[in-house]
């Protein structure tokens, strides 16, 4: 078990309990030595995610914006685009490769 304070204001802090599996201990054990600490582990980790969670939500405004002026999107569009903009470049090699991804702008899975 993990306890976690939240610190908002120096004088006041909030705890939480985390409750983790081994597999998950594990897995915590294996970033700390990446981030110092399992607090700034465990920060990084609900930051990413939260990072990741707002990418969804751009996309889906984007698709939805998107379908509302042109249709609704197809595969033949999206390959479409991929040729116009990225040539023989491939969505798969930007999604295996994050140094890939990075110089195209988009975030590693």
């Amino acid at each position: 078990m993990i306890v976690l304070r939240q610190c908002y204001v120096p004088s006041m802090s909030a705890t939480t309990t985390v409750c983790l599996s081994d597999e998950d201990r594990q897995l915590l054990a294996r970033l700390v030595p990446e981030y110092g600490d399992q607090s700034n582990a465990i920060r990084q980790g609900i930051r990413r995610l939260a990072h990741e969670q707002e990418q969804r939500e751009m996309l889906r405004s984007l698709l939805h914006d998107w379908e509302a002026e042109s249709g609704p999107v197809d595969e033949d569009m999206v390959a479409e685009m991929r040729r116009q903009y990225y040539g023989q470049w491939s969505w798969t090699q930007a999604c295996s490769s994050p140094s890939t991804a990075a110089r195209h702008g988009f975030a590693h899975a």
